[in-house]
């Protein structure tokens, strides 16, 4: 197929991707460790893993003649563009970093970042979360990042205290049962 028919351009800079929430004007992109480290891995791999195989295999193809309607190399080119996107991302968000060390925290008894914290809503429920930064979020897994709504409830809060949380289903009442922070490593 001729490029003329292609919706793509070589410098695609869509650094933008849908699975990363983006920080709120003049944050700081706060990470646990084991988040920096996740993501440094990731960008590592990728670099020195997946994008030179990757690239061989484009090279490969581009070998073997007609590249418009070879798979290998098309699929290629595209993937490289994903990877090459991937890599630009991690890098950004890797160099405006700052890493909080949840286990050196001071105040054990108020909730920060870094803090897993026992609830129960209004209805008896009881969650268990642990404030993280925006690219480690699960929230599934109990993860969720200092930005959400909730997190932001009940930072600054302690144990024993109720916190309001505003959401569009309206205002719930959450009782704080336990803070805990990470044991600090000697």
């Amino acid at each position: 197929m001729n490029k003329a028919f292609v919706k793509e351009s070589d410098n695609d800079d869509d650094d933008d991707l849908p699975e990363a929430q983006a920080l709120p004007k003049g944050t700081r992109n706060y990470m646990t460790p084991e988040g920096y480290h996740r993501l440094r891995d990731e960008l590592a791999h990728l670099m020195n893993v997946e994008r030179p195989s990757v690239v061989q295999i484009v090279s490969w193809a581009a070998s073997n003649g007609d590249r418009s309607e070879n798979g290998d190399y098309l699929y290629g080119k595209k993937r490289l563009r994903e990877i090459d996107r991937r890599m630009r991302f991690l890098t950004k968000r890797l160099d405006v970093a700052e890493v909080v060390d949840a286990a050196s925290q001071p105040n054990r008894d108020q909730v920060f970042f870094g803090a897993t914290v026992h609830y129960s809503d209004q209805d008896g429920e009881e969650y268990t979360v642990t404030i993280v930064g925006v690219d480690e979020a699960e929230p599934l897994a109990g993860k969720i990042s200092w930005i959400s709504p909730v997190a932001r409830a009940l930072t600054k809060a302690r144990e024993g205290e109720t916190v309001v949380l505003r959401t569009p289903g309206g205002v719930q009442e959450l009782d704080i049962l336990e803070v805990r922070y990470p044991e600090p490593k000697d």
